[in-house]
């Protein structure tokens, strides 16, 4: 049987004197793959192979997930598409049908107010392949559906792995409360320190967020502010709500 010195360069071998061993570095051992391959015994390079692998199991299986999870979180964002500037007036079904002229449709829905139930003249419409969403966007922007001039693109790009923790932070460094108001009608360009900073104006806020399209760094156009008392939230709400934040009127109401 094959022993290890006969795989080893002698040099290793040989005893060093106690005195030299502060001052001398090892020397890494080197096996080239054609001496493995001629090597009668290379399932001592392969037990070594498995065994590191298998201490690092967990590892290997949660960064396998994270890169599933991404993988399926860019596939939708690539065939997700917003579709602006609808008529008030059109529905789910109405859309699907208009864009499946230029693609599969997996999913068509018309983003409606949740207090006054009216469209809020915006839609999205997920493809069933990339390609079915890039001809959808070629043919559709800037055409007109009653006289109305819609927009439509893709909706955001996937944020890259290295961004995801970032939010992820953002998300679980909030503090919530029985006191909190949602806001509404949020501009793109609104940051959560920018809510934070407006609300602290009436009262003592704990914590503010965006919420955020999942997967992306886009906000979804509205939030949430939590306070620590509910004389706080009635200031709020009454000095804020149709507030101008960035250019919009804000809606704040109770969460």
């Amino acid at each position: 049987m094959a022993t290890i010195s006969s795989i080893l360069s002698p040099n290793l071998l040989q005893p060093h004197p106690t005195k030299h061993l502060a001052t001398q570095q090892p020397q890494p051992v080197k096996l080239s793959l054609p001496t493995l391959k001629s090597h009668p015994h290379p399932q001592i390079s392969t037990q070594f192979s498995v065994l590191h692998l298998g201490s690092n199991a967990k590892g290997l299986r949660r960064v396998a997930a994270v890169a599933e999870e991404t993988t399926s979180v860019t596939a939708e964002a690539e065939r997700r598409l917003y579709v602006g500037n609808i008529p008030r007036k059109l529905g789910n079904d109405e859309l699907r049908q208009i864009v499946e002229e230029h693609g599969a449709v997996e999913k068509a829905e018309v983003m409606y107010d949740k207090y006054s139930g009216r469209s809020r003249r915006f839609a999205f419409v997920t493809m069933k392949t990339v390609e079915d969403a890039n001809a959808a966007v070629e043919k559709l922007n800037g055409t007109q559906i009653e006289g109305r001039e819609i927009k439509v693109n893709v909706t955001e790009k996937p944020l890259s792995s290295l961004d995801l923790p970032s939010l992820q932070t953002e998300e679980s460094q909030f503090i919530d409360s029985p006191h909190k108001v949602y806001v509404g009608n949020l501009a793109k360009t609104v940051t959560t320190e920018m809510l934070k900073n407006l609300f602290a104006e009436k009262g003592k806020v704990l914590s503010a967020r965006l919420s955020r399209a999942p997967g992306t760094s886009k906000s979804r156009g509205f939030g949430f502010v939590s306070f620590s008392s509910e004389e706080d939230v009635e200031a709020a709400i009454s000095s804020l709500n149709n507030a101008l934040l960035e250019g919009q009127k804000i809606r704040v109401n109770k969460a």
